[in-house]
This record gives structure tokens, C-alpha cells and sequence, in this order.
């Protein structure tokens, strides 16, 4: 699967774990960042000296105080972008897309623009969307969000594959006469969040990979054996994500915190390879609540941890 993605090869692997990082990547209370965009294009590319596999950045339309969070600001489909053009082989994640707020054909579109625009670096995270402000807002019915989704994925794989494509759902009527350019020369993985009101079957069935939430072992474990039953045995990448909070010392034992854990970096590491050892291919780091100076965190994960967890050459 996606011999020719150099991005996707790096990135995922049986038995094998990688870790990734949620932009901003920062520290901040409230809603938002306010470390100025220079400083993170710097902390980007430390991360990709380092040998981090991929950052990743949400699709957070409207910001929803009863959420809060507004992720990194900036629109992912013009941000992945700008950021490609500032990093040379670090993966480019979107986690993930809202696909049925989004018009399939303008999706298909841009997702292919990015990926070669960025040398073929995009990796799609997907989901049905779940904060209930934003479907009255795009004359969405939350109701139907199940059915767009999977409306969505088809559509926008007809048209990365197929020249003059016909497609005929609620959102999208081609009937032949039209091409959508360009088309991707690289196949684009999708990555379908949580069940995105979906089966596991279906997922395991239409998705080429599946990123989940952070859960206790032995929960985690029971998710990655319906996985492997849901994809007959194929490999397909298993993804989470963990927020951590890095403390000075290295040693000190988790506590939890929302999604992750207060700890040091050994118990890190431990945990990890934990993960690595049920089946989970790539981990998703989020710093928002990281009580220590960003720039020492930074420096002991690219001295520490990440190169445990190295790209696959």
C-alpha cells in the first residue's frame, strides 16, 4: 500500500512506532497562541532536524467557546501550504478535515494542489465533524453528517482517480463533461477520526488508516484488535494522539491530565513503547499544556525521545 508515498513509507510501518506533533506548537491558556509565526516555522524545522515524522493541524472553522481551542488559527488547506514551502521532508497532517461542512469537489481540488505543492507530503486525516454550532451555521444537518462523510471520501477519491468523472450524490452531480485538475500523481492517504459515525467494518473496509483517541492500555489494545479484524489482516496504520506535560524531571511518574499525562521523559519513552508494542504506528504529541519553557521541551524530545521512535529509511 502507497509504495510510491515516500511520506507515508517514513511515516508508518508495522510494529513500528513514529511520532508526530499537533501545531501550535506552544503552550498557551485560553483559546489560542500567541507565539508569533516566525517562531513557530523555527520550531518546525527543529522538530525536523530532529526527525520528527509529521506535524499535524486541525480543521477548526468556527471556534466554539462550550470546546475551546481554536487550534492553530489558520485555515490547514492554506496553512500546509505556506509551512511546505518553509520544510523539506517533514510529513504535513491535517487531523483532520470536517468533510461534510466542505464542498467534496473544492476538497478534492485542494488536497491535490497541496500534495504537489508540497512534494507529495500530505497526509488526511478525515472525520464527520462533531462540534454543534458549526452545522446550523453551513446549513448542514448534523444529522446527515454520517452520509456526507462517506459521500465525501468517494467523491473525492473518484476524482483524484478518474478523468471526467460521474458522480451523483447530494452534494455533487458530475456527469462526465467536466475534468477537476490536477490530478494527484502520489496517492493521498486518508485517515478516518474516531468512528466519524461509522462502523469500525466501514472504516477498516474504505479508509486507508484509522486515528484514534488516547487510551488506557488494555482499552487501546481491544480498539487495535478490532481494527486488525476490521481490515482482514492488511496493514493499515493505527494513529493517536497524547497530549503531554514534559517535566524537568526525567523520571517522575504520569499523572494524568486532559488526553495525556504530567510525566518525565524515561516514563515517556516507556510509554510509548508500550503503544508500539500493541500495535500503535504513530503518535500524535500535543504540548498545550506544557508547564515548562517550550523551547527546553523541544530540546529534550529532539535529544531524547524522538530519536527512539526514528522515521523509517
Amino acid at each position: 500500500m502507497f509504495k510510491n508515498n515516500v511520506t507515508y513509507q517514513r511515516t508508518f510501518k508495522k510494529n513500528k512506532l513514529t511520532l508526530g506533533m499537533f501545531v501550535p506548537i506552544d503552550a498557551y491558556p485560553g483559546d489560542f497562541t500567541k507565539d508569533p509565526l516566525e517562531s513557530q516555522i523555527k520550531r518546525i524545522q527543529q522538530l525536523e532536524q530532529a526527525g520528527l515524522a509529521a506535524i499535524w493541524m486541525r480543521d477548526i472553522p468556527m471556534l466554539d467557546p462550550m470546546f475551546g481551542d481554536a487550534g492553530q488559527l489558520y485555515d490547514p488547506l492554506v496553512y500546509l501550504p505556506f509551512l511546505a514551502a518553509h520544510t523539506q521532508q517533514i510529513g504535513l497532517g491535517i487531523g483532520s478535515l470536517i468533510l461534510p461542512i466542505r464542498h467534496p469537489i473544492h476538497l478534492a481540488k485542494t488536497t491535490a494542489s497541496i500534495q504537489a505543492l508540497s512534494n507529495n507530503r500530505l497526509l488526511l486525516g478525515v472525520a464527520s465533524g462533531d462540534r454543534p454550532m458549526e452545522f446550523p451555521a453551513f446549513h448542514i444537518s448534523m444529522e446527515e453528517r454520517g452520509q456526507l462523510f462517506r459521500e465525501a471520501m468517494t467523491s473525492m477519491r473518484k476524482i483524484w482517480q478518474e478523468s471526467f468523472p460521474r458522480i451523483e450524490t447530494s452534494q455533487v452531480s458530475l456527469v462526465g463533461e467536466g475534468d477537476i485538475l490536477p490530478k494527484p500523481s502520489v496517492d493521498i492517504p486518508m485517515f478516518v477520526t474516531g468512528s466519524s459515525r461509522q462502523t469500525v467494518q466501514w472504516i477498516g473496509e474504505n479508509s486507508d488508516g484509522w486515528m484514534y483517541y488516547p487510551r488506557n492500555l488494555y482499552f487501546q489494545k481491544r480498539a487495535l484488535e478490532d481494527w486488525d479484524k476490521a481490515t482482514n489482516g492488511v496493514f493499515k496504520p493505527f494513529l493517536q494522539s497524547l497530549y503531554i506535560d514534559l517535566t524537568e524531571d526525567p523520571d517522575e511518574q504520569p499523572t494524568p491530565i486532559h488526553l495525556g499525562f504530567r510525566l518525565g521523559r524515561n516514563p515517556l519513552i516507556d510509554f510509548l513503547e508500550q503503544l508500539q508494542t500493541i500495535g500503535v504506528n504513530h503518535v500524535l504529541l500535543n504540548i498545550k499544556y506544557s508547564t515548562r519553557p517550550v523551547c527546553d521541551v523541544l530540546d529534550e524530545l529532539a535529544k531524547y525521545v524522538i530519536p527512539k521512535f526514528p522515521i523509517n529509511e
